[in-house]
């Protein structure tokens, strides 16, 4: 390119401005034609040196830029390089320097940082979750191995509690692969679902009326705080699902409620949109562990929480539905021993009168 300018800027200088001194010389002066021929043969020679000069210091410049940009971007490249190959290998810590060439490059840098950051929290996500998947398989099937060998060696009967308590085992293996196998259908947007308007009280009802026995045997006192005109209001939900994500919630809070405490689960609409909340008087949640309750597997006291029962995704397929929903779920809790409150926000059906009977 740079020899094509060059060669380009020398063919029109070489063809245009002789002939055109050569006019205004012949206009300006009555000199004679030796004289004209000499004048004009001084501009060809003066103009040609010139023009070769800074052509010349034009090359020379052009290409000692191109190979500092060159060596710069390529030395900014070779790191990006070689992170991705870290990265590609494994090494998620591996960080892009900035390479101060410009709001391209770093934004390049920024978002490579990002995807590597995001990769190792996905990675970390992932070994905690097999390791607790791998901890929640294996005590139901070491409890199903020693009492099938105290089976086959005579030293356990088969009665009634015996396969009660084996039934109640493959129970909980087959409620732990549908509760995955929910949570990830979620979260990769296959959840089938089957929208309706419905009104919240018929949600909130249907799952009190489940969970109050639960919570009478333990002694926990369920307390709804549910207004007339919040109660009418219309969700288009899967009835099923939502009554699923109030059920997760308020088993959520039984089981980390003891004896004589109190749930309270309170509704309030505003603004197009409902609260559902679940508050409880229980254990609490450190404030370093609240923004990741709703992860899958995740346990903020790991023996005290299996001790608790449950699959440990339950509140991650709160999440999913939740956000398949077009709404958000939080958790607060004022710390250990402070009790917690989840709370589920939705959008309000648009076009459908809140006192509709048939909602």
């Amino acid at each position: 390119m740079i020899l094509v300018a060059a060669a380009t800027a020398w063919v029109v200088a070489a063809a245009i401005g002789p002939a055109i001194f050569h006019d205004h010389l012949i206009l300006g002066a009555t000199a004679e034609p030796a004289v004209v021929r000499h004048a004009e043969e001084a501009f060809a020679t003066a103009s040609g040196v010139s023009l070769a000069v800074a052509l010349l210091v034009a090359l020379v410049t052009s290409v000692g830029m191109t190979i500092f940009l060159t060596r710069r971007i390529g030395r900014s490249l070779r790191r990006m390089r070689q992170a991705a190959a870290r990265v590609a290998g494994g090494d998620y810590s591996a960080r892009v320097p900035d390479p101060g060439m410009g709001a391209e490059f770093d934004d390049l840098a920024e978002a490579f940082n990002a995807m590597a950051a995001a990769l190792s929290s996905v990675e970390a996500t992932r070994t905690r979750m097999l390791g607790d998947l791998a901890h929640e398989m294996r005590t139901p099937v070491a409890t199903v191995d020693a009492y099938l060998e105290g089976l086959q060696d005579g030293v356990v009967e088969a009665d009634e509690a015996t396969l009660e308590m084996l039934r109640g085992q493959v129970a909980r293996l087959a409620r732990l692969g549908e509760d995955i196998s929910l949570v990830t259908s979620a979260e990769e947007g296959r959840l089938s679902m089957r929208r309706v308007p419905v009104s919240v009280g018929r949600i909130v009802d249907t799952a009190v009326a489940q969970a109050s026995p639960r919570y009478t045997s333990k002694g926990v006192e369920l307390e709804v705080a549910m207004p007339e005109t919040a109660g009418r209001t219309v969700l288009d939900a899967d009835v099923d699902r939502m009554g699923q994500v109030l059920t997760n919630l308020l088993d959520n809070a039984l089981r980390h409620t003891p004896a004589g405490g109190t749930v309270q689960l309170t509704v309030q609409g505003a603004s197009g949109r409902v609260r559902i909340s679940v508050a409880d008087t229980g254990e609490g949640i450190a404030p370093e562990h609240v923004p990741h309750v709703f992860e899958r597997f995740y346990r903020a006291d790991t023996a005290r929480d299996r001790a608790h029962g449950g699959s440990g995704v339950g509140l991650a397929i709160v999440r999913s539905i939740t956000h398949a929903h077009g709404g958000t779920a939080t958790a607060s809790s004022a710390g250990l021993g402070e009790g917690a409150m989840f709370t589920v926000d939705l959008p309000v059906t648009r076009g459908v009168r809140q006192d509709d009977p048939d909602a």
